[in-house]
């Protein structure tokens, strides 16, 4: 019987010609509908919070296109070459949506293209890898089902027609774009602000924000456009037109009893935390917009001011830590002491949060240290091993003669850490470039202290940083060298094996700062040494439900679950409980008040917590929190935490805010900022 419609030409009769049976639409519908399947599979199972939003409908839109795509090009070969053709797509499709659930059940986030690209250094965490699979291998058969459906069932589904007429190939082309572009201009119907649908499609974000909005595959597909490229927006500033400028100190009334001044105590130093930048002069004579842009936002910023805490630890050492998967739910005065000892006679921070972003650990190393929100879809604290960073602790701390070191026990190269470090200043040692402590995995914290102190503590003033690695997943007995030392210490805690195994690697941190703080006591400088620590991240390692079991409650998991402790401590201090919300992006601008440093506030994206100056903590989806609201970016809920009403003008104020942090902290590291103001003849 001969065929009709637009596929109506008979196959002409040669060696490979074939003859199946169903209709060559069934193939399209199977290619669409296997996107959308994996698509919401991943979705439902990830970010299931996210579940309902945007990304959920357009989904479903970008996938046409993409399926009329393939479909135009299987329809040109013989059918031979079309079932590779569709088969070959299948299975990268099937790669790319398993690879990303495997990755997200790890590190709770999707990978970028950057990433991908630097798999080689992931590729040391097989052992992970290999369990996460197994862990999550009923998914990844579930994912694998139109695979397995084309591979045995497809010539009943469809049928390969042979090379079609130009005009239906023109067609089919015509409608694929006509599909795209009619998606993209639908975009506004959901604003068009940075998280909107429309925000994330056109500015550089991470996947797993991007892909709430737009689903996975376009925010991974835009990823790597924008890797591909180097281009993409990273949002736009919403600029004030004016700012009120700096009070100015009050002048001391010349009439007043000359007797009296003396004896009363001098008036504390209010003045603002800035530092002499002509940015009127910057920008009469910058030509280039963006640049223009930077120089005027940050001229209209206010600057917190200095304060009772200004000073405090002017001259001190410090030891700086980045605590890997450190948790304030690790904390006990029983197991471990040393990190109970260092937060309840520090300052004792009661709403402090880590938030996690895209590159989790070195994106949480970033942040601490450089007081600016990381890039996404990139890794930001290599990116930044070219530019002029003058405003970390170990630039400034140098400048005023002290010597600065980091260390990490693990590989030196791991996120390129050799690259990073050195460029900010430090002398940078970690295990294969001078850093000698045994070989397992993860390796200790504790030997690590002690075979460093020696070079640094007789050399004051001294500034340290380390970078931990104990605390690292996976969280059992048996792969985990960490937890299987110290098992023992845990073997009686009410809780599952995770969590006690999560547990026995906090007290490998913990034994590492008892003997830092014996080394301190022994050289004599622990009356004069401060010790900063946070967490690059929340533990992940630990599924919400195991977290929930070690907090004794089911944890809020697009605030709470971020909630940690920052330890801020130097003997001999008076223990102060701070209650007012703040995050690591407000650690350096704080360390740098209570050194007393010359620095300019309005160049940090977070603030001195001991400020005035209204608290405000961002996460990575664009959620925030103050200390009279907060703003769900995944459910748009905003909730008051006083009681009073929230204005809509006071959320967008907020909102702007937070955008501008994003936009303008992805310039300052792709224009090399610092630079433009610091140093620009170099």
């Amino acid at each position: 019987m001969r065929r009709t419609g637009k596929f109506a030409e008979a196959r002409k009769s040669s060696r490979g010609s074939e003859k199946f049976q169903g209709r060559p639409w069934g193939l399209l519908l199977f290619l669409w509908l296997t996107l959308v399947y994996s698509e919401w599979l991943v979705r439902a199972v990830t970010i299931s919070a996210a579940f309902w939003r945007s990304g959920l409908v357009l989904s479903v839109l970008f996938a046409i296109p993409l399926a009329l795509t393939v479909f135009l090009l299987a329809v040109q070969l013989r059918a031979r070459w079309s079932r590779i053709l569709v088969l070959m797509f299948l299975i990268i499709t099937y790669l790319l949506y398993a690879s990303q659930l495997v990755y997200y059940k790890i590190f709770f986030q999707f990978y970028s293209a950057t990433s991908m690209g630097n798999a080689g250094q992931v590729v040391q965490f097989w052992k992970v890898a290999l369990s996460a699979i197994g862990k999550n291998l009923f998914l990844l058969l579930l994912l694998a089902v139109p695979l397995v459906l084309a591979a045995v069932y497809g010539r009943r589904i469809w049928s390969f027609p042979g090379k079609v007429s130009w005009k239906v190939s023109v067609f089919l082309g015509g409608l694929a774009v006509l599909f795209y572009f009619a998606v993209t201009w639908l975009l506004p119907l959901w604003g068009t602000d940075g998280e909107s649908p429309y925000g994330m499609f056109h500015n550089v974000n991470g996947v797993k924000e991007s892909a709430a909005q737009l689903g996975l595959g376009t925010a991974f597909a835009r990823d790597v456009k924008w890797t591909v490229t180097g281009g993409g927006g990273s949002g736009s500033l919403v600029l004030p037109e004016s700012t009120e400028p700096a009070p100015t100190e009050e002048k001391p009334d010349p009439t007043t009893d000359q007797e009296s001044q003396e004896t009363e105590e001098p008036p504390l130093d209010t003045s603002p935390n800035v530092l002499e930048i002509d940015f009127d002069r910057l920008l009469a004579e910058e030509e280039d917009e963006e640049l223009r842009q930077m120089h005027t936002y940050f001229k209209n910023l206010q600057p917190t001011r200095k304060n009772e805490k200004t000073g405090m630890f002017a001259g001190c050492n410090l030891i700086l830590i980045t605590a890997e998967g450190f948790s304030h739910l690790a904390i006990d005065p029983a197991r471990t002491p040393t990190l109970y000892k260092l937060q309840t006679e520090g300052f004792y921070f009661t709403n402090f949060y880590t938030p996690i972003w895209s590159v989790s650990t070195s994106d949480g190393e970033y942040v601490a240290v450089t007081g600016t929100i990381p890039k996404s879809g990139v890794w930001s604290f290599y990116r930044s091993s070219e530019n002029d960073m003058p405003l970390t602790m170990c630039a400034q701390l140098k400048a005023l003669g002290y010597s600065a070191y980091a260390y990490h026990n693990h590989d030196y190269g791991y996120y390129d850490r050799d690259l990073s470090h050195p460029n900010l200043g430090y002398v940078y040692k970690a295990v294969g470039n001078g850093l000698e402590i045994t070989e397992s995995w993860p390796e200790s914290d504790l030997e690590m202290i002690d075979v460093t102190t020696g070079e640094y503590m007789n050399e004051e003033p001294f500034h340290a940083y380390y970078m931990t690695v104990s605390g690292h997943l996976e969280y059992n007995f048996q792969g985990n060298a960490m937890a299987a030392k110290n098992q023992a210490l845990v073997e009686d805690a009410p809780y599952s094996e995770h969590v006690r195994a999560y547990l026995a690697c906090q007290i490998e941190l913990d034994r590492a700062l008892e003997l830092l703080l014996e080394r301190l006591e022994e050289a004599g400088v622990a009356d004069n040494t401060v010790i900063a620590l946070t967490a690059d991240h929340y533990p992940y390692g630990l599924t919400p439900e195991e977290q929930s079991e070690l907090a004794g409650h089911t944890l809020e998991e697009n605030f709470e679950l971020y909630r940690n402790a920052c330890i801020l401590y130097k003997k001999g201090m008076t223990p102060e409980r701070v209650e007012r919300p703040c995050s690591s992006l407000d650690l350096l601008p704080t360390l740098c008040n209570l050194f007393g440093l010359d620095f300019d506030s309005r160049l940090y994206m977070g603030q001195d917590v001991f400020s005035q100056a209204e608290p405000l903590v961002i996460f990575s989806n664009r959620s925030w929190l103050t200390d009279r609201a907060s703003y769900n970016s995944q459910t748009g809920e905003v909730k008051s935490l006083t009681g009073g009403e929230i204005s809509e003008d006071y959320v967008q104020s907020i909102k702007d805010m937070v955008n501008n942090k994003f936009t303008i902290s992805a310039w300052i590291l792709d224009r090399d900022y610092w630079r433009v103001l610091f140093h620009p003849e170099s």
